[in-house]
């Protein structure tokens, strides 16, 4: 999240500047940001030497943020980037981005299908303000809500 503004900025002209060119097809489409889970991967097996295997057990161990799976992690990483030609400072820096990445990635089919779902809902709450609201309130999860708030611990146990 702390990247949205360097997105907007750099899809808005901002100069974008790679690490690695081995990097620029994968990061183009997002201006440089690493946005997606399958970038992580595509990374971990074009800088890194991971093998697509591999490269899923990473995207696995960054979104659980298990820090001993990520040290590991590193020292792979590291150790493949320097052997693919990046200096280990780079390869440092890049495995941090890929980690602070962690912390908000998303897969990129997901990520279609709620933008999607945002859109129309967006759209609906726009042009169909009551009826939108109206559908809202009478949700199923609001019955549980109400439930759960006159009965304590019976709803959602």
């Amino acid at each position: 999240m702390s990247l949205i503004p360097e997105f907007i900025e750099r899809k808005h002209g901002k100069r974008v500047e790679y690490l690695d060119p081995r990097l620029r097809p994968i990061l183009e489409p997002t201006y440089g940001v690493m946005v997606y889970q399958e970038q992580v991967m595509q990374i971990a097996q074009v800088i890194g030497g991971y093998s697509l295997g591999k490269a899923d057990l990473l995207r696995r161990a960054m979104g659980k943020k298990k820090p001993e799976e990520m040290a590991l992690h590193r020292d792979i990483f590291v150790s493949g980037a320097v052997s693919n030609g990046l200096t280990e400072n780079d390869a440092a820096e890049l495995f941090d981005l890929m980690e602070k990445f962690a912390g908000y990635g998303f897969n990129k089919s997901h990520a279609a299908a709620y933008a999607l779902i945002a859109f129309q809902t967006a759209y609906l709450k726009a042009h169909y303000p009551a009826e939108f609201m109206a559908a809202t309130l009478s949700a199923d999860a609001l019955a549980a809500y109400h439930k759960e708030a006159v009965e304590p611990g019976k709803c959602f146990a």
